[in-house]
């Protein structure tokens, strides 16, 4: 299946392959592989062709494109990801946009990250709007070796600080925060093993499993937000397909004030944001 007739039809040779295995937009993957492996293609040397052969083999097994290459576009912003950090997602730039149309508005400056991961989402913030300054709080050390990569690539290293800890711990003076910003896990445990391949095998559970309910971490997060706050901050909390209303009664019940429910481009209430 992988033998080239000629140099030129090594693109459609990929191609092909990614759809028999069901790979959607197999074009526009081969482009990728291609880029990362044969830049100067169709001018192609052996040697690339069996590095992008070999991408190619990891993605019929339904590894992810990104942990393969090692690259995510986020938002505007390119970020590095592997096996330690949840792949960022498209549903989650509605996070950031409404988070720097706040921080703007409201002159707003100091942020918190609960479950940074990779950093996408306190990143791309910060990149956006000079005047802020963040903290990243994980409780994979891997992930945040990840994070502090990506704050440098940004150039926003000395605008942001990391703590490796669980929520519980971290050491944030009361009422210190602007903004909370968190992309918690909310799958149910039950759930996990019904997840895409490239999801349950490939994502860390850690971000994933969001306990019995799938509301774990935001009872946690809840019971933490309101101390950290400033008057006037506000927590813009990511939201799993159905779970928006739920969330907002357990903020509500801490003494947080719904600002808004913002949909995805999917129409899907995304992005819950309170008001201390």
């Amino acid at each position: 299946m992988f033998e080239q007739d000629s140099q030129n039809n090594f693109r459609e040779e990929l191609i092909v392959a990614l759809v028999k295995a069901g790979i959607s937009s197999p074009r526009l993957e081969t482009d990728i592989i291609l880029k990362y492996t044969a830049p100067l293609y169709p001018k192609i040397t052996e040697e690339e062709q069996e590095k992008a052969l070999t991408m190619l083999r990891r993605r019929l097994n339904h590894e992810p494109l990104d942990k393969i290459v090692g690259e995510r576009e986020f938002y505007k912003f390119v970020f590095k990801v592997n096996q330690d950090v949840l792949t960022p997602r498209p549903d989650t730039e509605i996070l950031v946009e409404e988070a720097i149309h706040l921080l703007k508005d409201n002159h707003k400056r100091i942020i918190l990250d609960l479950g940074t991961g990779s950093g996408c989402i306190l990143l791309s913030i910060l990149k956006e709007y000079p005047e802020a300054c963040g903290i990243g709080v994980d409780i994979s050390e891997k992930a945040l070796k990840v994070a502090k990569e990506n704050a440098q690539r940004l150039g926003v290293e000395d605008r942001c600080t990391f703590q490796n800890c669980s929520w519980q711990q971290l050491e944030i003076a009361k009422e210190s925060i602007d903004m909370i910003v968190t992309n918690p896990p909310y799958i149910e445990s039950s759930e996990i093993a019904n997840l895409d391949e490239e999801v349950k095998d490939y994502d860390p559970q850690i971000a994933l499993d969001g306990g019995k309910d799938g509301y774990k971490c935001y009872k946690e997060i809840a019971k933490l937000a309101p101390s950290m706050l400033k008057k006037e901050g506000y927590i813009l909390i990511e939201a799993g397909i159905g779970q928006a209303k739920k969330i907002r009664e357990i903020f509500e019940k801490e003494g947080l004030v719904l600002y808004k429910i913002v949909k995805d481009l999917g129409g899907i209430n995304r992005c819950v944001i309170l008001k201390k």
